[in-house]
């Protein structure tokens, strides 16, 4: 996969993208990350990207000239019939799981990061394809989210993670919070590791994780439950863990 950001400040990017997961994805050839200043893209002497907006008001508003042709730009390098240009913005769909699972199946991303008072509206109309916001709140410009969805879409890139199955145990991946996880010592400051993990029982073990991810999820995100497709298993998990929340 390539993601292209569009970005007035590309220096921003180098500590997150220079280390961990996306540094390895990175050197195996799995993820290209490409960042592009609209500045390059401004023609005039001063190189400007942002005027005062039409009809008054705070702030500036980035122009849509330099942004337009950096996209054309990212556009022209990559030969791709499954691609997505993205706006970084407040208003947009709130970014989530799902999302990054819809957006990991496109083999070129564009993400474009706003900054100022935003980006003229045309871009937003014509240019790209969707707005994604990554929470209800503002930032001073979209890089940081930028970030958080390159980060979140690259996990779900085959050979990223390593195992295989790595991705689909974290926490909403199947639309649950993920379960407890212990390591070494088994035993700290008197706090012991569940038993049934060092059962070497592989079915007690899937199933008291089944169970533990339910429970955390009806604890802390009830309001998930009410869209993930549940089995008759699970079903019976959560009446078992209702019952031993009642004391019954």
């Amino acid at each position: 996969m390539r993601i292209d950001i569009i970005s007035l400040f590309p220096e921003m990017f180098d500590g997150p993208f220079g280390h961990s997961i996306i540094k390895r994805a990175r050197e195996a050839g799995l993820l290209i990350v490409n960042i592009i200043n609209p500045r390059d893209f401004a023609y005039d002497k001063h190189r400007i990207v942002d005027d005062y907006p039409f009809g008054g008001g705070s702030g500036m508003v980035m122009k849509p000239e330099p942004l337009y042709r950096a996209v054309e730009s990212a556009k022209t390098a990559v030969e791709s019939n499954k691609r997505r240009i993205i706006l970084m913005c407040p208003g947009g769909e709130v970014f989530t799981q799902h999302k990054a699972r819809e957006l990991a199946a496109y083999d070129h991303l564009i993400l474009v990061c706003g900054h100022y008072e935003g980006v003229d509206e045309r871009i937003r109309q014509y240019v790209v394809d969707e707005a994604v916001s990554i929470g209800d709140y503002v930032l001073t410009g979209g890089e940081l989210p930028a970030m958080v969805v390159t980060d979140a879409v690259a996990r779900m890139i085959p050979g990223v993670l390593g195992a295989s199955d790595a991705a689909v145990h974290d926490s909403f991946y199947s639309g649950l919070l993920e379960y407890p996880q212990y390591t070494r010592p088994r035993e700290f400051n008197g706090w012991e590791v569940p038993e049934v993990l060092l059962s070497g029982d592989h079915a007690k073990i899937e199933r008291w994780r089944r169970k533990q991810s339910l429970k955390r999820t009806l604890e802390r995100r009830p309001d998930l439950l009410a869209s993930c497709v549940l089995s008759e298993e699970d079903a019976k998990l959560l009446a078992e863990i209702k019952r031993e929340q009642s004391g019954c």
